[in-house]
């Protein structure tokens, strides 16, 4: 069986998707032989959205699954052999107006339509794309993100004296303001995974804390941060699914995340959960976090449980399942 993964063409900014994806392909049962198929062009404008679907049409596999973020190329696809997954729905709720109503026929509403078969990341999601698209979205299989290839468990002592609070990701839903002020008055350094704006290093050196940006960080330099730190701190206000819980987890980190959207789904009992919109509650967790030991022993303990749920083989398999269905459809 032949698949092709359809994907945007990468941007050095932008990589999740591909590094999940290719994850997935060195798992897949060897019967199924899975490829990349890159867009030649930018998703930007008309020409070169046209130019990328033309491009989707001119392929021949037995499965076309476009991953995410070009959900658009499922015009260009032959009906019965088109997978498409949908991540999330951030953009329907960020725009207003013409450009929201193209975004919601061109990226969710037609390919949903046409796609043989749909998946999402997580309930959470999948509760979202409902809101948006209506019963349309109970089409929809739920298939997790899984762990990339390297994250595994490392045992380290805790630094009582100065522990590393590690933080990936400075987007607006990151939440970067409300934990940094969250550990204000503590002895932790704040370890921040992503490139931050001038405001951000103000308002963390206004915060009266230690703190480092490390930048944008390959997946080595990525895992290195997870070894170094002594837990995660993730209170987003947004996910689809909410990577750093299950890298910090598989790594064998406590974690701190937000008590909506998919956070709880995703981290299991193997986290701490806060309201991340209460500077309190973040400030909360981190204090019990650091006074007790037994804690966050049995936050590892119960992470490591829970990761193996998102497994590369375990998800892989799900994948390959999906796959089978739609060149058999009997096996649905």
């Amino acid at each position: 069986m032949r698949v092709l993964h359809h994907q945007r063409r990468r941007l050095d900014s932008h990589f999740s998707l591909e590094r999940l994806f290719e994850t997935v392909r060195a798992h897949l049962p060897p019967e199924i032989e899975a490829q990349p198929c890159c867009c030649p062009f930018p998703s930007r404008g008309l020409l070169p959205r046209v130019g990328n679907v033309r491009h989707a049409a001119a392929q021949k596999a037995d499965v076309h699954h476009v991953v995410g973020d070009v959900h658009y190329l499922v015009f260009g696809l032959p009906s019965r052999r088109a997978v498409l997954t949908i991540h999330d729905t951030a953009a329907l709720d960020r725009l207003r107006g013409l450009r929201r109503t193209v975004l919601r026929y061109f990226w969710f509403l037609g390919p949903m339509k046409k796609a043989a078969r749909l998946t999402t990341i997580s309930e959470a999601s999948k509760d979202e794309l409902r809101r948006h698209v209506g019963a349309l979205a109970d089409r929809a299989e739920v298939i997790p993100n899984c762990v990339p290839p390297g994250f595994e468990f490392c045992p380290a002592s805790f630094r009582e004296g100065d522990p590393v609070c590690l933080q990936v990701g400075t987007k607006w839903n990151k939440n970067l303001n409300r934990v940094a002020a969250a550990l204000r008055g503590t002895s932790c350094r704040f370890d921040v995974v992503g490139v931050l704006s001038a405001e951000q290093r103000a308002e963390l050196s206004a915060a009266g804390i230690a703190w480092r940006e490390l930048g944008a960080l390959d997946d080595a330099a990525l895992m290195q941060a997870y070894r170094g730190c002594d837990f995660v701190c993730f209170a987003s206000l947004y996910e689809g699914f909410g990577m750093p819980i299950i890298e910090a987890q598989a790594t064998g980190r406590p974690v701190i995340t937000s008590n909506c959207g998919p956070m709880p789904e995703v981290a299991g009992e193997g986290a701490l959960y806060v309201d991340p919109r209460s500077i309190e509650s973040i400030a909360s967790a981190v204090r019990r976090l650091l006074a007790d030991a037994s804690l966050r022993d049995h936050l590892v303990g119960k992470a490591l449980e829970n990761i193996r749920r998102f497994r590369p083989d375990t998800v892989a398999r799900q994948y390959g399942e999906l796959y089978r269905s739609v060149v058999d459809p009997t096996r649905a």
